[in-house]
């Protein structure tokens, strides 16, 4: 059985005080409440912040994952942050693919393949966002989109480069704006994403590969996204800022 993960992705959210104060109250919730263990837990601050972070964190069965890396691992790419950088203070999970990144800093999936490369080198898990527009729903192309985006980034890698990886399905019209994709259109392009790794490279990646969802999710609709038999857990935006409603995100 594929293990349960939520990864709260803090965007350029949270300063100092706000980062440390969230992740120490978690922690103590987790141990005075004594919160199921079984699922994996990954936050992802803001660069400033991932070294305390992963400090807090040591000894604790929640991770810290990077919200992005440069495709480089060095040069003159002034306020780009490095893998071998990351992996000099401890981090070994990174985001890569967010639709933010492909829209708002024109990510395409060449750049994307290069940053998979560098990850992989330093031996990263990757959360690797997939996902269609509003227009390309609406035109029923996004069967199509989720399967270009994958065939010219993670494709490109070896069966063993997999067990590296985290798929994280995010519709871009249901991040951030309220809206939210029905249960079952998430739960059917999970089966397809799931099919496509069954093409590719066979019956036992395809079964333990993770399949996240990313796009709303709350503390109201989590348990019924989470219940889908292709889902494997969220990549939580809005809601991960919220101890209270993360809270029981995480007990859903």
């Amino acid at each position: 059985m594929r293990k349960r993960i939520l990864v709260a992705n803090w965007k350029m959210n949270y300063d100092f005080h706000e980062t440390t104060s969230f992740i120490r109250n978690l922690l103590k919730v987790f141990f005075d409440r004594k919160i199921n263990h079984d699922k994996e837990i990954i936050l992802s601050p803001s660069f400033p912040f991932l070294h305390i972070s992963n400090q807090i964190l040591q000894g604790s069965s929640l991770n810290i994952a990077a919200q992005n890396i440069h495709q480089k691992n060095k040069g003159p790419y002034t306020g780009e942050i490095s893998a071998s950088m990351l992996k000099s203070i401890g981090i070994q999970k990174v985001i890569l693919g967010h639709s933010e990144r492909r829209e708002l800093f024109f990510e395409n999936n060449q750049i994307l393949l290069e940053k998979i490369k560098i990850a992989l080198k330093y031996d990263f898990n990757i959360i690797f966002c997939v996902g269609e527009s509003l227009v390309e729903r609406k035109n029923n192309k996004q069967f199509e989109i989720i399967k270009k985006q994958l065939e010219k980034t993670v494709f490109y890698c070896s069966s063993d480069d997999i067990k590296f990886f985290y798929i994280a399905y995010e519709p871009i019209w249901a991040i951030g704006t309220g809206k939210t994709a029905t249960f079952e259109q998430v739960q059917v392009m999970h089966e397809f994403i799931r099919s496509l790794f069954l093409e590719k490279y066979g019956k036992n990646i395809s079964d333990n590969i993770p399949i996240l969802y990313g796009g709303s999710i709350n503390d109201i609709n989590a348990k019924n996204f989470f219940s889908q038999k292709d889902v494997d857990g969220g990549l939580i935006g809005n809601a991960s800022l919220q101890f209270e409603k993360f809270l029981k995100i995480i007990q859903s």
